[in-house]
């Protein structure tokens, strides 16, 4: 793509540094107005300017993407009301940054509990998280713009990315006991005798928090909803407050039993027509109008758990990149860039993973991917066809690890470190140099890892 009119470049950049400053720092003193009306500011800009047409600004918004997110956050809602993070948590299924919310407290009251510092367990919940949300298309919001963009099917994805995942998982842990390794051995007679209680309250009894929907680079929630004192298997969350049972007739506890059984029904019959290959977002908002219709009463409480400032977040985000792509800048950059990064090379391969590590880094990974993602498709299918889809998996799995690189790599990390100062009298500050020392070498060898493994 040749360079725009001078004029249309330099406007054009404005309107996406507006963006980028934003997004990054939402609450810059000279225009505090956030990441989503910063998104939004930078794509009205990019109109104002005549980067784009409002036609092509509406055309840019991918639809079936803010679908998908819409789909997954209202069937996320309805999980936690059926209590399934008390059986099972994962990434690559609830999204990292809801694993984050809901199990940060817990990781601190286990720390707490065997008289262990909160640092390695933090850094291993933000870390973690974010290698496991690189399984699924679901995982992640750039995985969500993959799989759709690329046409990578949920079966594909999986197959094609779960091994790195996996061994990236077991290294990143392997990693954290060998730095922190002495950190953790605490021997018998040093610790607290009666660290299994926590301000009165055995860490068994943990209440899993509710979880405000948050993905990518647009970090939305809301603060710790109230806990219930008592026997967790006695209660049952509904709309925001966990409510007693245990003195309600047999049938009605049968009743909620049968309407956890059929959530979990449907969200199993939703994995598998996914992996069956059917059309992703009308398979995850056809899931979320059925559990709609299974709870048969008003479906406001679970809508109001939709991030619809993410969403909003997303539509100013594409009509940006949109207008920054017509530019003809990342084109430009790319060619120089494109004779050098080869996914056929190792040496290619390791210059393609540095600008995606830096880019995640400096512009976040969601426009990492929209601006890199076409672009790597057309170069592989040119040595080979079979190097297009292996192309986007590698864009995948680099975006997502790069998020571990430093504290503001990624939404999960801000959100680790955000809740654990919050709770109350087991607060712990997770520094930005602390995380650094572990994050840089973590994302280093991660990625070359699962590189190799997704080359061969």
């Amino acid at each position: 793509m040749a360079m725009a009119a001078c004029v249309k470049v330099i406007l054009g950049s404005v309107a996406f540094v507006v963006f980028w400053v934003l997004a990054v720092f939402p609450a810059v003193p000279c225009l505090p107005i956030g990441r989503t009306a910063g998104s939004l500011l930078g794509a009205i800009l990019m109109t104002i300017f005549q980067v784009l047409t409002v036609d092509q600004a509406y055309e840019a918004i991918d639809l079936p993407i803010l679908v998908l997110l819409f789909g997954t956050m209202v069937v996320s809602g309805y999980l936690e009301r059926a209590d399934a993070f008390k059986y099972l948590v994962s990434s690559a299924l609830f999204t990292n940054d809801t694993s984050c919310m809901v199990l940060t407290e817990f990781v601190l009251k286990i720390a707490r509990q065997n008289n262990l510092p909160p640092e390695p367990f933090l850094l291993a919940l933000a870390s973690s998280a974010n290698i496991g949300s690189t399984a699924t298309p679901i995982g992640n919001p750039q995985n969500l713009v993959i799989a759709t963009q690329g046409g990578v099917s949920f079966g594909e994805f999986i197959t094609g990315i779960l091994p790195a995942t996996i061994l990236g998982v077991l290294f990143n842990a392997l990693l954290l006991m060998f730095v922190y390794g002495n950190m953790l051995s605490v021997k018998k007679d040093q610790e607290d005798l009666t660290a299994g209680f926590v301000n009165g309250k055995c860490v068994d009894s943990h209440h899993f928090s509710p979880a405000t929907m948050t993905v990518g680079s647009s970090v939305h929630h809301e603060t710790l909803e109230h806990r219930a004192n008592s026997d967790p298997d006695n209660h049952w969350f509904l709309n925001g407050a966990y409510w007693d049972y245990s003195n309600q007739p047999c049938s009605q506890r049968w009743k909620k039993k049968l309407w956890k059984s059929c959530v979990y029904l449907v969200v199993v019959g939703m994995l598998i027509s996914l992996l069956m290959g059917l059309n992703m977002s009308g398979t995850a908002l056809t899931a979320a109008l059925a559990l709609v219709i299974l709870d048969f009463k008003d479906a406001v409480p679970c809508l109001e758990k939709v991030s619809y400032s993410l969403l909003l977040f997303f539509c100013g985000m594409f009509v940006t990149v949109q207008g920054f792509n017509q530019t003809g800048i990342p084109s430009a950059l790319w060619e120089l860039m494109e004779p050098y990064a080869k996914i056929d090379e190792m040496r290619g391969l390791a210059v393609l993973a540095l600008v995606i590590l830096v880019l995640s880094n400096l512009v976040s990974n969601v426009p990492t991917v929209l601006l890199l993602g076409a672009r790597m498709a057309a170069s592989a299918a040119l040595i080979s066809p079979a190097f297009e889809k292996k192309a986007w998996l590698i864009l995948a799995w680099v975006s997502t690890v790069a998020g571990n690189l430093s504290l503001l790599g990624s939404a999960a990390n801000l959100i680790v470190c955000e809740q654990a100062c919050r709770v109350p009298n087991l607060g712990y500050t997770l520094t930005f140099w602390n995380h650094l020392k572990f994050g840089v070498p973590s994302t280093l060898l991660v990625t070359a890892m699962g590189l190799i493994l997704l080359k061969s």
